[in-house]
Formats: structure tokens, C-alpha cells, sequence
């Protein structure tokens, strides 16, 4: 029986130093709960959870530069669909630091969540496999602990 070729992933150019930054880029969002679990005034609580927010903006702003990079770079044809898949990050981003608070981390979760879907099944062919492991990996723990950071932020009376 023959089947058709697989398409070709491309290479990954990930090094190991990379792969590793990447894992530490996550240490804010473990940080960030433990410090609205375990500081005690109100004011210190909420500027925890205001980090929490504002960090995971700017990871997925980050996210969306990086299909904007692969385009200027010509790895990526730039469509109506990668221009808004490479643009909603950041508005996504914004709204949640505009909205902040429980529904800002609410928004971010999502937001990950539907970028990791829109990678992974919408343009995953195109991208390397260790990426796609590296993005799954980075949106489960930013995913989980931006939910934890949540549910300890509704536990301690924060909005």
C-alpha cells in the first residue's frame, strides 16, 4: 500500500541555551501566585496579580511577533488570517491588562489556549516539531499557573 509523503517540517534552528530560556521566562508567572498566597497587605497582593497580568501580555505579544518575524523573514506567506493570527495576540494582551484582575487572567488563558490551537492545528505543518513541543509545554504551565494565580487571587479577596 503506498501512502503519500509527509510534508516536510521545517528544522528547527532551537538551541539548547534557547530552550532553556524559554523554561525560565515561566519563573514570573510561579512567582507571581506564590507572592498574592503569601504576602500579607492588600496593596503588595495586588501589584502581584497586576505583574501576573502584565507578564503574560507580554508573552503573548511575544507569541504573535514571532509569526510577524517568520513573515518579514519569508518563512511565512503573509495572509488575512496570519496578519490577525500574528496581530490579535497583542490586542488580546492589551484587553487584558485594560480589563486586569481575575477577568484580565481569564482573558489571558484563553487567549493562550486559542493561540496554541491556532499553532498547532492551523499552521503546525509549517512549524518545527521541537517548537511545537517547546509552545506546548510553555502554554500548559503559563495556562495553569495564570488559572492558579486566579483562583488564589479570588481566595485572598482580590478582584
Amino acid at each position: 500500500m503506498n501512502t503519500p509523503p509527509s510534508p516536510r517540517r521545517p528544522r528547527s534552528s532551537l538551541t539548547p541555551a534557547a530552550e532553556i530560556l524559554a523554561y525560565v521566562g515561566i519563573v514570573p508567572l510561579v512567582l507571581c501566585p506564590l507572592a498574592i498566597a503569601f504576602l500579607t497587605e492588600y496593596g503588595q497582593r495586588f501589584t502581584a496579580q497586576q505583574v501576573a497580568v502584565a507578564y503574560g501580555a507580554v508573552v503573548l505579544a511575544a507569541l504573535g511577533a514571532v509569526h510577524w518575524a517568520l513573515a518579514l523573514a519569508g518563512r511565512f506567506r503573509l495572509t488575512v488570517g496570519r496578519t490577525l493570527g500574528a496581530g490579535l495576540p497583542a490586542a488580546c494582551g492589551v484587553a487584558a491588562v485594560l480589563i486586569g484582575g481575575q477577568r484580565g487572567l481569564a482573558l489571558l488563558v484563553v487567549a493562550l489556549g486559542v493561540f496554541w490551537l491556532y499553532e498547532h492545528r492551523g499552521i503546525g505543518e509549517e512549524l518545527p516539531e521541537d517548537y511545537l513541543q517547546l509552545r506546548r509545554n510553555l502554554t500548559l504551565a503559563g495556562c495553569f499557573l495564570l488559572a492558579i494565580t486566579m483562583i488564589i487571587s479570588d481566595s485572598v479577596g482580590l478582584v
